[in-house]
This record gives C-alpha cells, structure tokens and sequence, in this order.
C-alpha cells in the first residue's frame, strides 16, 4: 500500500477536498414534477438511521414528506429521481491471511454469530471482498504459490498454504453469503519472476508473463475447486511502487500491464472460459492518465472490465475523468482503511463516510475496505504499516471492537442494494455530503454526512419537501418508497 501520505494525511484532506466540491456545486433549479406530483400521491414517509454521539445505525423518529412551499432554499439537497448515474455492485472488505487468522481465533460459535452479523444480506450484507494471491503485507510469513527456483511450467504451484485459514473463512462467509463477489490480487509474484530475485520490492522479468498468466489461471482454478469462485481479478496491488523493499511488491510499468492483459491473461482466461473479469492499476487516483493509455492500447479494452483505485494520492474527481473517456469500464475502490494509533479510530464515522460519498459520486460502484478484521496492534503484519482493521478482536480476550469505517459502511451496505441506481442529489451547503439511490425494488435511499455543527435539512423531491435536524458529526440514512 503506498504512503506517499499518512492514512491520517489522506483521511483530512479527503475532508477538505469534499467540503471544497461542495462548496463549488451551484444550487440547480428545481427539476420539473415527473414521478413525484403534489397532485398524485406523496412518496412514503421517510424513517431514518443515525450514527452520531452513543448511537450506532440507530433507528430515530421518522419525517414525512409534505407539498413544498415556494423555491427551495439555497441550504436544501435538491433530489432528482430522473437523473441517474452507475449501478451499485456491492460493499465490503479484504480478507487478507491476517484477517483470516484472527477470525480463525474466534470459537466457532462465536465466528459464527460475526459473520452473520457481517454477511448476512439482512445485517451488514457486505458482498464485495478482496482476496490476497499469495502474501501481502498483512500475512503470517512471506509466500507465494509457487516459491523456490525457477519454475516456468508452475510444476510446483500450490494453493496448500490457503487452505488453513483463508478458504475456509471464504467459505463460511460464502454460505452466509450466496451472492458474495471476490476479487484477488497479487502483492507479488514468485520471487524467480523477477529481477531481483525476490517477493520484497523488484519488478516483473517480462520473459516470465506467460507463466505469469498461468500462475493467475491456476489460482482461479484452484480456488473453484475448493469451492470459492473468485469473479474478478487486478494485476497487480499498487502497480507504481515497490514499497522499498520493505513487504511483498512489484514495480509494473505501464507498457507491462498493457502486454500482460493483452496478449497473456485476457486471451489466456478466455480461451479457458473463464468470466474472470479483469481490473487494471489497482493504485491511486492520479494514475487516471495511465488508466486512460492503458485503455486507448491496442488489444487492452475487450478484456479490461474495471478500473481499481486506491485512494492514497490524487482526488475522487480522477475517477470521472476514466468514466468520461470509457464509459462502459467499471470504476471500483479497493482499498482504505482506518490506523489503529489514531485516536478516533472507534469515532471517525464522518470522516470515513465522506470518503465513501466522494467515491460513490464519482462512479464507483463498489467500495472495499482494508483489513476486515486485526488484533489490538494491527498484526499479523509482515509490512511497515500501523493498520487497523476495520474490526478488531483482541488477541487475548477476543473482544471484538467496531471502527469509525465499521459504522460507516453500515449506513451504506446495510440499505443499498447490489442493482441500485445512484441518482441526483445536489446542494450548495458546506460541511454536508449526500449520495441517493434507488434500489431495484423501488425504495429510495438518502445518505447524508453532517461533519459541521448541528442543522435543519429541508430535502425537496419534485414538488415534495421534508425537514429534519441533523446532529453534529453524524450520518443518517434516510429511507422511503
């Protein structure tokens, strides 16, 4: 994962960069009546959800929706139901070898009762996961599926070492779970592979990509044989870094990743039938100009289903610019995750549900946290990073304690549906973001993230208007039909 600034560093000016759009978005007039009429029926009243002060996803009094008085002020979020944007995939979080280790420390009973709580499309319903091939920075030892010399034929290639902790958590959280969505991606490849002869930092020796390929082949046949289909795949975690040398990584240049899909792992799953879809960069925002080459290259596009972004580095609005050259190419979020040092690691749910609403107002359609779940200290940690899980249990009492992200992504995962449509929201008041959605069964969903003092909110729907008081510091989900 790169730092070219602190989790802390990002976490701020993420803050700062959506009080600025917000600032910037000129009032729209009021869209013309389609489905919502003050002469037809009012939309449903609206029950709401707070994260704020002791309350977590916590039901509050409903409001209702009553024929609006006039223009609406210039505070009001303006929504339009017949504007819409991407359709949602689905939220979740990475099952690193060190979350899979700390969940495999849990009883059964007691891992059982988590995962429903986390997978069960009732409860949380996250159901768009990342997957580490071989070691990443958060495992238990350095490893790759084929290590030792050179080996180009892959005689060697065993998926052995996951069957421990990984596959089995990814089948419990599969029978939670029917419609769970994987992901997988290297940190590195073999050692052998590459020039320096080693897992830690170095690059691709390009005489290897084909066996690369097949590396990659293996893997999804190895883990649908264990009974864990994986549906999409990146090349490569955090292409432009090699982290030093300091944990699993690999420098990919540009022209590389362009062979390598082109002419290697896109006609190589094809050819074998695979749906397997294919996401490049998996690094940060401001490698939009690369994402852009890497689509405009000969041979690149019909396999390219996604773009994965991190966002470490660069703004949310990068994403758009990929959208607006290749609209047809998936955006998704990969990676962020909260560091166990900070001091509102259990209290940063506004922060983070900002992020997750600059992200999603730029056309992504899924959002993957970091680490599900490490100890009290942000191990098992093989890297130089001060990661905390999204959860994390207590290597000694197996306490198990929520994040600020935690409480966040509830807001989201927990209403929006694999399907739902965003669609228009707009306003000009600062310190307020907003994200709408339709599901596919028609009911509505307002996300709204107060990181100022306390306000009234006056919604406006067509020729509908409804009012509420925002807490400070809180996110609160509003639905209706």
């Amino acid at each position: 994962m790169t730092r070219e600034r602190t989790r802390r560093e990002f976490l701020k000016a993420s803050g700062a960069g959506i009080t600025a759009l917000a600032a910037a978005q000129a009032l729209p007039e009021l869209p013309p009546a389609t489905k919502e009429t003050a002469s037809g029926p009012p939309p449903g009243d609206l029950a709401i959800r707070v994260t704020s002060g002791k309350r977590r996803f916590a039901p509050a009094s409903s409001i209702s929706w009553r024929p609006a008085d006039g223009a609406p002020s210039r505070e009001a979020v303006v929504l339009d139901r017949g504007k819409t944007f991407q359709s949602i995939l689905g939220f979740g979080a990475a099952f690193t070898e060190a979350a899979c280790y700390t969940f495999s420390r849990l009883s059964s009973s007691e891992r059982e009762r988590l995962f429903h709580e986390l997978f069960d499309p009732a409860e949380m319903g996250l159901n768009v996961c990342r997957l580490c091939m071989g070691a990443s920075d958060y495992s238990t030892i350095l490893y790759s599926y084929d290590d030792g010399d050179a080996d180009p034929d892959l005689s060697r290639f065993s998926i052995a070492h996951d069957r421990t902790t990984i596959l089995p958590a990814l089948r419990e959280a599969r029978r939670v779970n029917k419609d769970l969505f994987l992901f997988a991606s290297p940190w590195s490849p073999p050692g052998w592979m590459k020039a320096n002869g080693s897992m830690l930092g170095g690059s691709m020796r390009p005489k290897y990509l084909p066996a690369y390929a097949n590396y990659f082949l293996k893997f999804l046949r190895g883990y649908e044989a264990e009974g864990v289909p994986v549906q999409a795949v990146t090349v490569q975690n955090e292409v432009d870094t090699d982290q030093d040398g300091r944990m699993p990584a690999c420098l990919w240049p540009q022209e590389s990743e362009i062979k390598f899909v082109g002419k290697y792992l896109g006609p190589l799953l094809q050819q074998a039938g695979l749906p397997t879809k294919i996401w490049l960069i998996d690094h940060n925002y401001n490698l939009w100009g690369r994402a852009i080459a890497e689509l405009e290259a000969p041979g690149v596009l019909p396999f390219a289903a996604g773009i994965a972004w991190h966002g470490y580095a660069g703004k949310p609005e990068d994403m758009s610019r990929v959208h607006a050259a290749f609209p047809d190419v998936g955006m998704h979020w990969t990676e962020g995750g909260p560091d166990y040092t900070d001091a509102d690691y259990s209290s940063d749910w506004s922060t983070w549900s900002k992020t997750f609403t600059e992200v999603l107002r730029n056309w992504s359609q899924s959002i993957t946290a970091w680490n599900f779940a490490l100890d009290e200290k942000g191990r098992p940690n093989i890297g130089p990073f001060d990661c905390g899980g999204m959860l994390t249990i207590h290597s000694q009492t197996r306490e198990i304690s929520r994040s600020g992200q935690y409480w966040a992504l509830a807001h989201y995962s927990r209403l929006i549906r694999r399907g739902a449509l965003r669609f228009d929201s707009q306003s000009a008041t600062q310190d307020l973001s907003h994200a709408a959605f339709e599901n596919p069964d028609g009911q509505c969903v307002l996300i709204l993230t107060n990181s100022g003092a306390a306000r009234n909110c006056e919604l406006r729907l067509g020729r509908w208007s409804a009012s509420l008081l925002l807490e400070s510091d809180s996110v609160n989900t509003l639905i209706w039909r």
